[in-house]
C-alpha cells in the first residue's frame, strides 16, 4: 500500500497525496520554462516564489506522511520496477528534500530584492528559469529511486548551476562557471561510468534491486571498479578535499543568491548521494568493509578540516572565507561516514542540516552586506555592527553555529560527532576536530573584531539596514540555528532513523 498506486477493494483511489512525489519535482520544472514564457522580472520572481513554496509544502507533507507510514513509493506511468523509474521517497530523502526545498522558498523570498541590484533587467527571467532547473535538478535526485536518474537530475541541476554562476557581476564568475564546468563534468562522467558498470554487472538500474543483485557480484573487477568511479564522481560533485577547486571561486563570485543556495544544498545532495550509493546500494559491509573507503574518507575529511579552515583564517574576501569553510564542514560529516558507526553516519546525517541552517543563513546575511555596500571583503565591514546590526548580529549568531557554540544546531552534530570518535576509541581525531572548531573560532572573530570593533571611514556614505524582505530569511534561518540547537528531539531522532535504515540495509 505504498503511494503512487494505493488501491482498496479493487479499486484505484488517486489522490494529490498519491502523487506528492513527483510533484515536489515538476512544480519547479515546469516552471523554469514558464518564466522565460513570460519574460518579465516581476511575474517571473512570482511564479518562482510560488512554485518554491508549493514544493516546500509537498517536502512537508511528504516527510509527515513518512514519519507516519513508513517509506512511500512512486512509479513513473504506472510501469513496475525494476522496468520503469520509481521513484523512492524513504526517511532520508524525505529529510533531505525539506532541506532542499526550505531554502529554495528561503532564497526566492530573499531573491525579489537582491537580484534586480546583480542581475541585468533583460536576463532576470532566465535567472530564474535556472533557478528552478537547478531546485528540480537537485529535488529529483532525492526523490528518485533509479540510478541513471541521479545522473540525468545531477546533469540538469549542475548545467544550470554553471549558468547561474556566470551571471555574477565580477567577470571572474565567468572563469569560475568554466571551471566548475570542467570538474563538474568530470565529476559526472566518473558517476555515469561506475553506474554503467553496475548495470553490466546486474541488468538493473533500480537501486533497490541493485542492493538485492550486487552482493552475488561484489567479488568482480567490475563491481569494483564501479564502486571506485563513483566514489571519485561523487566526491568532486560534492567538494571534497581535495577534489574541492571549483568550490571557492564558484561560491565568491557568483550571485548572492544562487551563493545562499547552492551552498545550502548542492553539496549536502551530493553527499546523500555519496549515502545513498555506498550504504544504500552497495551496503555498509562492502563499502566500509571489503573496501578501504571508511579510512579514506576519515583521512581526507581530517585533512580537509584542517587545511581548509587555515586556509580560510587568511582570506580576506569573507565569501571565499566562508566558501573554505564549506570544504572544513564537509570534512567533517565525510569523517562522519568514515568512523561506520551508527553514531557517526548519524552525526553526519545530522551535520547535512545543520550546515544548511548556518551556511544558509551567513550567505544570505553576506548577500545583505554586498546589497548595502557592494562588496564583502573584510575592510568594507569595519564599524558595521552598527549601522547594519540586525544583518551583523545574523552573521555574528550563524559563525557560534559554524564554531560549534551551544545552545546552536552546530553544537549538536559536532557533540554527536566527537562521542562517535570517543565511541571508536579515537581521541586523537576528537581532538582534531576540536581544533577545527577553534580554527573556525579564529577566522569568524576577524569578521566580528571589523563588524564590532573597528571604525568605519570619516567619509564612509551612510549604509542603512538591509530591507524587510531580506532579514525575513535570514532571522528564520538564525531562529532555526537556535530552535535545533535547544530541541534536538526531531533533527537527532530523523538522523537516527535514517542512520539505522542505512546500516541495517533497510529503507
Amino acid at each position: 500500500p505504498d503511494g503512487g498506486g494505493r488501491r482498496t477493494g479493487g479499486e484505484q483511489r488517486v489522490s494529490l497525496l498519491d502523487h506528492l512525489p513527483i510533484l515536489v519535482v515538476i512544480i519547479p520544472l515546469m516552471t523554469a520554462p514558464l518564466c522565460v514564457l513570460v519574460d518579465r522580472p516581476g511575474a517571473a520572481w512570482g511564479i518562482a516564489l510560488a512554485a518554491a513554496w508549493l514544493s516546500f509544502g509537498a517536502a512537508i507533507a511528504l516527510a509527515l506522511t513518512v514519519a507516519t507510514s513508513g517509506t512511500l513509493t512512486y512509479q513513473l506511468g504506472g510501469w513496475p520496477p525494476p522496468w520503469g523509474i520509481e521513484y523512492r521517497i524513504d526517511t532520508l530523502a524525505s529529510y533531505v528534500l525539506l532541506i532542499v526545498t526550505a531554502m529554495a522558498a528561503l532564497v526566492m523570498l530573499f531573491a525579489k530584492q537582491s537580484v534586480p541590484r546583480e542581475i541585468p533587467e533583460h536576463n532576470i527571467a532566465r535567472f530564474y528559469a535556472c533557478l528552478m532547473l537547478a531546485f528540480a535538478g537537485l529535488a529529483g535526485i532525492v526523490a528518485t529511486g533509479d540510478a541513471f536518474n541521479v545522473f540525468v537530475f545531477l546533469e540538469i541541476s549542475s548545467l544550470a548551476s554553471y549558468a547561474l554562476i556566470s551571471m555574477g557581476r565580477d567577470r571572474r564568475a565567468l572563469n569560475a562557471a568554466f571551471q566548475y564546468l570542467v570538474m563538474g563534468t568530470i565529476g559526472a562522467t566518473f558517476i555515469l561510468i561506475g553506474i554503467g558498470f553496475l548495470y553490466m554487472m546486474t541488468g538493473t538500474l533500480n537501486m533497490l534491486d541493485l542492493a538485492a543483485r550486487l552482493p552475488e557480484v561484489s567479488d568482480t573487477r567490475t563491481v569494483r571498479a564501479g564502486f571506485a568511479f563513483l566514489t571519485v564522481g561523487i566526491g568532486l560533485k560534492l567538494a571534497m578535499f581535495p577534489l574541492h577547486l571549483w568550490l571557492p571561486n564558484a561560491y565568491a563570485y557568483a550571485p548572492s543568491a544562487v551563493t545562499a543556495f547552492l551552498a545550502a544544498t548542492a553539496t549536502k545532495v551530493a553527499v546523500y548521494v555519496m549515502l545513498r550509493f555506498m550504504l544504500d546500494v552497495f551496503g555498509a559491509d562492502f563499502s566500509l568493509g571489503d573496501m578501504p573507503l571508511n579510512l579514506i574518507l576519515m583521512a581526507l575529511g581530517l585533512v580537509g578540516i584542517i587545511m581548509a579552515s587555515l586556509v580560510a583564517v587568511f582570506q580576506d574576501d569573507v565569501k571565499r572565507m566562508f566558501a573554505y569553510s564549506s570544504v572544513a564542514q564537509i570534512g567533517y560529516m565525510l569523517l562522519g561516514i568514515g568512523l561506520a558507526s551508527a553514531t557517526g553516519v548519524g552525526a553526519a546525517i545530522l551535520h547535512i542540516f545543520n550546515h544548511a541552517l548556518m551556511k544558509g543563513a551567513l550567505f544570505l546575511a553576506l548577500g545583505a552586506v554586498a546589497y548595502r555596500i557592494g562588496a564583502v571583503t573584510l575592510g568594507d565591514f569595519a564599524g558595521l555592527g552598527k549601522r547594519m546590526p540586525w544583518t551583523m548580529a545574523a552573521i555574528a549568531i550563524g559563525g557560534l553555529s559554524l564554531i560549534g557554540v551551544p545552545p546552536t544546531a552546530g553544537f549538536v552534530s559536532k557533540w554527536y560527532l566527537v562521542l562517535g570518535t570517543l565511541e571508536s576509541g579515537l581521541w586523537p581525531i576528537a581532538v582534531v576536530v576540536l581544533a577545527g572548531s577553534l580554527l573556525a573560532l579564529m577566522y569568524v572573530w576577524k569578521l566580528v573584531e571589523a563588524a564590532y570593533f573597528g571604525q568605519a571611514a570619516d567619509d564612509a556614505p551612510v549604509i542603512r539596514e538591509a530591507p524587510a524582505s531580506m532579514l525575513i530569511p535570514i532571522w528564520l534561518l538564525v531562529a532555526a540555528n537556535f530552535y535545533f540547537g535547544i530541541n534536538t528531539d526531531v533533527s537527532v531522532g530523523i538522523a537516527q532513523r535514517a542512520t539505522a535504515m542505512l546500516l541495517g540495509g533497510g529503507g
